[in-house]
């Protein structure tokens, strides 16, 4: 324990050393580092260390490994970090890990997605076409062990651990699933498991298509989102892209994303820092799609999604619809440091093409407030906002996310579907409807009998309703029976593809698709003429 504490310590004290060191060398200002700055530093760091000494030496028990990793990794370093803004942040060895294998876009293992219930590990969804989904497993079924060790007192990172492994090796898992009168067993060869960040993608209406994109987190994202183009073929005459709740993620994949409608050499996003010179990202390659877009947003759509929004808004080649978006205006590098960790620290501040910062102002709030409070009820003020154009003349907003040309309002739960999704309910109706109905066809409706059924078995899991409140959202509990039926006979994508075409947010969005087109007529393509009659011919 003693050399892992050492090292625990010197990783934080080498971060320490990292920070001042990168900052005098991304300052250009090494030469100007005065004998008092580094005398100083090791003052800072002395203090540092003799800190921990003190409390290894005296503290009434003898400290742990663990302790010592939360006192360095959740404690030391993230609160120097939360001094600075609410996005640096600190990435210990099993974040540090995940963020790697996200970035790579694939990992080895058996292809599933687990949640705990209870004390339980149950399976949400297998991935189609992986390992678990060709075997048969479904979602509901409940782990019982894994290569013959129990799960009973395991949580879903230790799960997810020993699924895991080399590609072509054997994992061996029981399940227990409702209406089987034992266990079930799956001999479960490891795989290439891909991690999609355009996990849907569907002709939604004729000749439009709908991508979601997740998030930008994986280097293959760009590569997704033209693998779904094509497949839409050449006759697509509008793209409705939904980043609702997009987090983002990579710069480069961002730029990427607009390289697929914008022209070549368009500004994406520039970038400003202390440290580094400016940057100008430019669509490298351009596009030639000759189709209108709408982009819907949401107060969770951030990052590298408010870059793809801002940069299609302000060369007026997509209409953004939804909400005011988070207001992320901060570029995180990550710097690798010791033990396998890493550091996401803010070294610029991004900009739209028109010149839009639209960092949310976070001066005063708590990180619990920045990320979780909003004020729903104010209304739209851009009085104080900076005020740009579009290449066409349209003003925009900066200061506080990418405001939407067209506000489609979030919309409101009720008690009762917070009460049913508090439950599980849908979830576990589908392994109570499949254990007495072995197939779902394709054609399946939520019909009288189906209702009936549910509200049967909300009484037996005594789960709180009343006819008049399920009435009142009868749509929405159909849609979200019919989901989970069709994610557990045809896949996780069928599932999402029963909600999207139910959607009312996207139902609305592809309304606006004729402004879109209009707006498309009259300004994606300036370089080029005759552009409007050739897009009339494709409606």
């Amino acid at each position: 324990m003693v050399n892992r504490t050492r090292r625990a310590v010197f990783t934080a004290s080498l971060f320490l050393a990292g920070c001042a060191v990168a900052g005098s060398l991304l300052g250009g200002r090494v030469a100007a580092q005065s004998a008092s700055d580094e005398s100083t530093l090791r003052d800072s760091m002395k203090q540092f260390t003799d800190a921990y000494s003190v409390v290894e030496a005296n503290y009434a028990d003898k400290l742990n490994t663990d302790q010592v990793d939360k006192a360095i990794y959740d404690g030391a370093i993230p609160g120097m970090l939360d001094t600075l803004d609410p996005h640096s942040s600190f990435f210990d060895p099993k974040a540090f890990a995940k963020m790697r294998e996200d970035q790579q876009g694939k990992y080895f293992g058996v292809g599933m997605t687990i949640q705990p219930q209870g004390n339980k590990i149950v399976v949400v969804a297998p991935f189609e076409g992986t390992p678990s989904y060709r075997a048969g497993i479904r979602p509901g079924d409940v782990f019982l062990s894994i290569d013959g060790k129990s799960t009973e007192k395991m949580d879903s990172s230790e799960v997810a651990s020993l699924l895991k492994g080399p590609r072509g090796t054997h994992v061996v898992v029981t399940m227990a699933r409702e209406g089987s009168p034992k266990p079930l067993t799956f001999d479960l060869v490891r795989d290439e498991i891909p991690h999609l960040t355009v996990d849907l993608s569907i002709e939604i209406k004729p000749h439009i298509g709908y991508v979601h994109i997740a998030s930008f987190s994986s280097e293959t994202t760009a590569k997704e989102l033209q693998d779904d183009l094509d497949k839409f073929g050449p006759g697509l005459q509008g793209l409705l892209i939904d980043l609702r709740s997009n987090p983002g993620g990579l710069l480069n994949m961002a730029v990427d994303v607009c390289d697929k409608f914008l022209q070549k050499g368009q500004i994406v996003v520039s970038q400003r820092g202390r440290a580094f010179p400016d940057q100008v990202y430019r669509a490298p390659h351009g596009s030639d799609a000759k189709y209108p877009i709408v982009i819907l947003v949401n107060r969770n759509t951030a990052s590298a999604a408010e870059i793809v929004s801002g940069a299609l808004q302000d060369h007026d080649r997509a209409l953004i619809v939804g909400e005011t978006t988070f207001g992320k205006g901060l570029v995180q590098t990550v710097f690798p440091i010791a033990e396998n960790t890493g550091l996401a620290l803010t070294t610029y501040h991004y900009y739209t093409p028109s010149g839009r910062l639209i960092q949310r102002d976070y001066a005063g709030e708590s990180r619990f407030d920045y990320f979780y409070v909003r004020d729903d009820a104010a209304p739209a003020n851009n009085t104080n906002k900076e005020v740009k154009l579009t290449d066409s003349g349209r003003t925009v907003y900066g200061g506080g996310g990418i405001t939407p040309d067209e506000k489609i309002p979030e919309i409101k739960s009720t008690h009762q579907e917070d009460v049913l999704l508090q439950h599980y309910a849908f979830f576990n109706f589908s392994k109570h409807w499949l254990a007495t109905h072995p197939t779902v066809p394709r054609d399946f409706v939520v019909d009288d009998a189906v209702m009936a059924d549910f509200k049967n078995f909300l009484k037996d899991q005594k789960i709180e309703y009343t006819d008049k409140d399920l009435n009142d959202c009868i749509d929405w509990v159909k849609t979200s029976i019919k989901a989970e039926l069709f994610t557990a006979q045809f896949g996780q994508m069928q599932g999402m593809a029963v909600r999207v075409n139910w959607d009312p947010q996207i139902a609305k969005a592809l309304t606006y698709m004729p402004e879109a087109q209009a707006l498309f007529e009259h300004k994606a393509f300036p370089a080029a003429s005759g552009n409007t009659k050739q897009v009339a011919a494709t409606k």
